[in-house]
């Protein structure tokens, strides 16, 4: 029972440190945040801090890993949901994943911006390759499923599910990085260029599945339109 307290105040502080480094990155942005300002929040001493990270990046990491916990959470009740066709499920996850990136949209740039920078390469890296060993499992669930209907018709379900995630991940980063360039501006060029990306993207998707053109929106124009719109948030 002790141990078992014991790990429970560990998880709980670490948390805190989480919690309260999320809370700077928003405001200040990571390379502007220090490790005295995520002391100072939480009023705890350097010794505290290093007792549960090692370093500032390896908050940012242990961030960026509850980030696809989160992910994970999202979509995985979508996948094993016995009442949704297989379409419904993956424009599901669609939609849910767009949703939780525009709840925190200033926060996820803030982090795409550390995450991008030549510093995290290496990690940049590690996360890729622990990504796709998480969700592309999930969507071979959805395109077996799919097939078995009759709704797609890819012949390697485990394969695709690599590929459609390589392609949403690729369009994230685009994203990602037009926002990172063009976050004060108000762009309807931009904007244009951004919707077409997503219909090539779609178009790929479908195509990979086996699906009739049209059966899936990656993101709808009110979401878009909200991730290009300049939140006043430091980024």
């Amino acid at each position: 029972m002790a141990r078992t307290v014991k790990e429970d105040e560990y998880i709980q502080k670490r948390n805190e440190i989480l919690d309260a480094t999320r809370q700077l990155i928003y405001s200040k942005g990571y390379e502007q945040m220090t490790i005295q300002d995520i002391l100072a929040e939480l009023q705890i001493s350097k010794g505290a801090f290093y007792h549960y990270f090692g370093s500032k990046q390896a908050v940012l990491e242990a961030l960026i890993e509850r980030l696809q916990e989160e992910r994970d959470q999202v979509i995985s009740p979508l996948v094993q949901d016995p009442q949704l066709s297989a379409q419904k499920k993956l424009q599901g996850i669609f939609e849910a994943l767009a949703q939780w990136k525009t709840a925190q949209k200033s926060f996820l740039l803030a982090i795409w911006r550390a995450l991008y920078s030549d510093d995290n390469a290496l990690f940049r890296q590690k996360w890729h390759t622990a990504a796709f060993k998480q969700v592309p499992p999930m969507l071979a669930t959805v395109i077996r499923q799919g097939i078995q209907e009759g709704t797609f018709t890819a012949t390697y379900p485990e394969q695709s599910g690599e590929v459609i995630f390589a392609l949403m991940l690729t369009l994230a980063e685009t994203q990602g990085s037009l926002l990172l360039s063009y976050v004060h501006k108000a762009d309807e060029g931009l904007l244009s260029h951004v919707e077409q990306t997503i219909a090539a993207y779609t178009e790929a998707i479908e195509r990979t599945l086996g699906a009739a053109r049209g059966s899936f929106q990656l993101v709808d124009p009110q979401t878009l339109r909200e991730w290009f719109t300049y939140s006043g948030h430091n980024v």
